[in-house]
């Protein structure tokens, strides 16, 4: 959740200092977001597609090169759910 809060922060931080030198975010929010998830999907093409030349399953390529933890990021409640188990 601190990582939550901090990104938040520098968020707001860098939106009070645009606000200041008087100058508009460089992208409209929803564009500048969907953007960063392409990067995020792009990182992941090349090793997830090396897996599935291999002939490994789709499902079973994102587990083996991690690429659903890279893209969503740890979720909330993550951790709980495996020290409970």
């Amino acid at each position: 959740m601190k990582l939550y809060i901090f990104s938040l922060g520098a968020g707001v931080l860098v939106g009070v200092i645009y606000c200041m030198l008087s100058v508009r975010s460089p992208a409209p929010p929803l564009v500048a977001l969907l953007g960063l998830l392409g990067m995020l999907i792009g990182e992941q093409v090349i090793p997830v597609g090396k897996q599935l030349l291999d002939g490994t399953a789709f499902t079973s390529a994102c587990a083996t090169t991690q690429a659903t933890e890279h893209v969503l990021g740890q979720l909330p409640g993550r951790n709980q759910m495996k020290d409970t188990v």
